[in-house]
């Protein structure tokens, strides 16, 4: 496990200090996943708001990427490498910062299948990530969040944890997992002052889904971006600043009265289920 820190640039960056709102001044943020996708644009939304935020992703080059672009945007970050799934890697990971206000359950994998196609390996290696993953997390965190004041954590589930979606069944049964958490710990340490809620997107367009339609369909990649699209009623995929928006309202003072809820921002899928 190793480390790097971005500081703030020089003045006349993008979004430099006098400029940036404060929401999140003086407290740090961790965020797993916080290398790509939904989990940078959540890391790089609470760094604009004031907030020094821990970038922890498996992939250090990632973090790392999100950390520089983060410090070109007048913000600060640190990148650390670590497994979610690893339960020592996590511990060293949460004890590193000299505060945890935030914490944002970001980090997870895909898999398609229904039941029958899920093989054991498979089921494993989505538990081990998206569910122990989560686990850990909360496990290590929790303690150092109560004994400072607490503040908030956000858990990304997923329409899926609401909704039958066809051929996700491993997916579909960690999101339910992360759901199942997020009202647990609500409950557990409301009176700590800590509160605890989930975000449940439909489809997001980011780099994974590129990747995705370039590996599996590069003849077809129009015809199935428009089929994913047009799974949404609004038209359209997600963006990850959009749900990057509504986490950094849960995780502030202004979402205060806010616990134990699970947020759908899909385009109206469930409104039509």
């Amino acid at each position: 496990m190793s480390s790097s820190i971005a500081s703030s640039p020089e003045p006349g960056s993008r979004l430099h200090a006098e400029s940036r709102p404060s929401r999140y001044s003086g407290q740090t943020a961790l965020v797993t996943g916080g290398g790509s996708g939904i989990g940078e644009a959540i890391a790089r939304r609470l760094a604009a708001e004031g907030a020094h935020v821990v970038i922890v992703d498996v992939s250090l080059e990632a973090a790392r990427r999100c950390a520089e672009q983060i410090a070109g945007e007048g913000g600060t970050a640190e990148a650390l490498a670590c497994d979610v799934a690893d339960a020592e890697q996590v511990r060293r990971v949460i004890e590193l910062p000299a505060r945890l206000d935030v914490l944002v359950n970001s980090a997870g994998i895909a898999h398609i299948g229904n039941v029958e196609q899920t093989l054991p390996a498979d089921m494993d290696r989505i538990y081990q990530v998206n569910v122990k993953g989560v686990y850990h997390c909360l496990h290590f965190a929790l303690p150092r969040m109560r004994e400072q004041g607490g503040r908030a954590i956000l858990n990304l589930a997923s329409i899926a944890s609401k909704v039958g979606i066809a051929d996700r069944f491993a997916y579909s049964m960690s999101k339910g997992a992360v759901l199942a958490m997020t009202l647990s710990v609500a409950r557990d340490y409301v009176h700590a002052g800590i509160r605890c809620n989930c975000v449940c997107p439909a489809r997001v367009h980011t780099p994974f889904v590129d990747g995705f339609l370039a590996k599996n369909y590069p003849t077809q990649r129009d015809e199935r971006l428009h089929k994913l699209s047009a799974y949404q009623p609004i038209g359209r995929m997600g963006k990850p600043a959009e749900i990057a928006a509504l986490a950094a309202f849960l995780c502030s003072d202004e979402a205060a009265f806010i616990t134990g809820s699970a947020y759908d921002i899909d385009g109206g899928v469930t409104l039509l289920r």
